[in-house]
């Protein structure tokens, strides 16, 4: 009998062909408007265009939060899309070969459409509102809607002066529910204490019933509202930002340093604002912080003076830097004479002072002064209250010199050791039981604001604080960062740095520098090997282009019209005469 042949298996159903392998392996190869572009793999497309130079406009998205993707501005056509929809580029990311549209008919209309829903019930109250000149409302319908109203109902009405805390005012009828100040406080702060609440047109943001928005940190949600919603109260109706200048500054705030903006008009400061600066503060600062700008303008040393108790006089600058080199050459050399330094003056101002009091007073040992210690947090603020502490040490060692606490300062006085003392700012970290350094018979003081130390001076003379000067901090990481000068000094305030050069040309030392630049030119050798790495003090835009000129400003805010940019030099001043020279300081 035959063997029956067992019947063939079936040829198994051939497979569809696997997405062809990456063009650039390791990394995610797409388009966007026919723009090739390369990106790590996870990158959202609203990323990949950023760094392609393709604006999409959007509201809700922030690279530091999370996505919420619900204000549907920034729709764009993506060839692997199901349906052939719109998708939200801040919520899809870039995939192998995909092509990404965000400039066609279909996407336009659907910002145009997006803008009027937003528009509906925003009221119009642009000439009023504090977010005009930055405001991304007034700037999306400019380029994507430039179309009237068509709502001929009235608008819906909702609260318009609430008072989320003590820094910050909500105006309702403004917001587009972005979120973005929601999930701040619950991502970033931490303390989520705001919510939306209600549904619907009738959607707002607001606090827990009986919780008021006092966050250390909630100012944060000013600088993150797209719109005119979210207000500083401290900042409300004080200015108009297309008039302002905005200079690249540092906080002094504490010894974090966070890299801000300084908002001005004239030699007015009117808020800080943080600046973006990944390695020290992302783009975040603390409310304390944000307050560090009102000493700039208020109780200012603007004037020179001699003599203390029932008979100053005022003097003039020079006439005061003589004065108080014949107060100090005295005891010079001799334990009579002290030297007490600010850890809240610059590099610059401290490393000419440590020149001096080492070159021209002969002292071995300067005293620290400075701000008390504060609160300090696990995020940003830093309880020593002092900007360049580090900067001090660097300062200080550079010529030698000891640095000891204010306290052997004050224990020194009260025993009589201290018959002339010098101080490079009039900060301290004390307020009771000064009497006895108050009582110095020889007290020169370089001061920027009113206060116990400059009251109390028998020679007074007037700086300028770093909103009117180029100069360095150093945090309390070692990292070096440049601020710029935003206006002219007021009176006859120069910086310390200047102050302290003046007084070792009249003690008898060579002390040639006309500028904060040329003091780190000369001295800044002098600093330890590798105390700043990679810094380079002509790294700002504006560096090395305002010698003998006006200071010019880092570009207004949010990048808009210069208007009322720069402020020529007071009539008559010597800043108009010195025009030509090295520098206009």
């Amino acid at each position: 009998m035959a063997e029956e042949k067992k019947p063939e298996a079936p040829a198994a159903p051939a497979r569809p062909p696997g997405p062809p392998p990456p063009k650039n392996p390791g990394m995610v190869t797409g388009t966007i408007d026919g723009r090739e572009v390369v990106v790590k793999p996870g990158t959202t497309v609203i990323q990949a265009a950023q760094g392609a130079g393709i604006d999409i406009p959007y509201y809700c998205w922030h690279e530091r939060l999370s996505i919420a993707a619900n204000c549907r501005m920034c729709l764009v056509e993506m060839s692997n899309a199901p349906g052939g929809k719109l998708v939200p580029s801040c919520q899809m990311p870039m995939a192998e070969g995909v092509a990404v549209k965000t400039d066609t008919p279909r996407v336009k209309d659907q910002q145009r459409a997006t803008l009027e829903f937003l528009l509906l019930n925003h009221p119009v109250d642009c000439s009023i509102c504090d977010q005009a000149g930055e405001c991304k409302l007034q700037d999306y319908y400019m380029q994507h809607d430039q179309r009237p109203s068509r709502l001929d109902i009235p608008k819906n009405v909702k609260g318009k002066r609430i008072e989320l805390g003590p820094r910050v005012t909500l105006d309702q009828e403004r917001c587009i529910l972005c979120t973005r100040c929601v999930r701040f406080m619950r991502e970033i702060a931490e303390n989520p204490q705001l919510g939306v609440a209600r549904r619907g047109t009738r959607s707002e943001i607001t606090t827990f019933p009986g919780k008021p928005l006092d966050d250390p940190y909630s100012v944060n949600v000013v600088d993150l509202c797209p719109v005119g919603a979210l207000t500083a109260t401290d900042f409300r109706f004080r200015g108009r930002v297309w008039f302002m200048s905005s200079a690249r500054s540092v906080c002094t705030g504490c010894s974090r340093g966070c890299s801000v903006s300084l908002d001005y008009l004239g030699d007015t400061a009117y808020r800080l604002r943080p600046r973006e600066n990944p390695a020290v503060n992302e783009e975040w600062m603390c409310d304390q912080g944000r307050g560090t700008y009102r000493p700039l303008n208020v109780d200012r040393v603007l004037a020179a003076r001699v003599g203390r108790g029932a008979a100053p006089r005022a003097a003039s600058r020079d006439e005061a830097v003589a004065e108080a080199a014949r107060a100090l050459a005295g005891p010079r050399g001799r334990p009579g004479v002290a030297v007490l330094l600010s850890p809240v003056a610059s590099l610059e101002d401290l490393l000419a002072a440590c020149a001096v009091a080492s070159q021209g007073l002969g002292v071995a040992e300067v005293y620290a002064g400075g701000r008390a210690d504060g609160w300090q947090d696990d995020f940003l603020k830093r309880s020593d209250e002092n900007p360049d502490r580090r900067g001090l040490e660097l300062a200080a060692q550079a010529f030698g010199l000891r640095v000891r606490p204010f306290a052997d300062l004050l224990s020194a006085a009260r025993a009589g050791a201290v018959q002339a003392l010098w101080a490079v700012g009039a900060e301290l970290p004390v307020t009771s039981g000064l009497e006895p350094l108050l009582a110095v018979p020889a007290l020169v003081v370089q001061a920027v604001n009113a206060g116990p130390l400059a009251d109390a001076a028998t020679v007074l003379l007037p700086a300028s604080p770093h909103a009117e000067t180029d100069g360095t901090f150093v945090n309390f990481e070692g990292r070096a960062q440049r601020f710029e000068a935003a206006w002219f000094p007021r009176g006859e305030a120069r910086p310390h740095a200047l102050l302290a050069a003046a007084l070792g040309r009249a003690l008898g030392i060579a002390a040639p520098w006309s500028s904060p630049r040329e003091v780190w030119r000369a001295l800044s050798g002098r600093l330890a090997e590798g105390a700043l790495p990679g810094f380079e003090w002509d790294s700002l835009p504006s560096a090395g282009r305002r010698r003998g000129q006006p200071p010019l400003a880092a570009g207004t805010v949010d990048g808009r019209v210069p208007g009322l940019r720069e402020r020529l030099a007071p009539a008559g001043s010597e800043d108009v005469v010195q025009r030509r020279a090295p520098s206009a300081w």
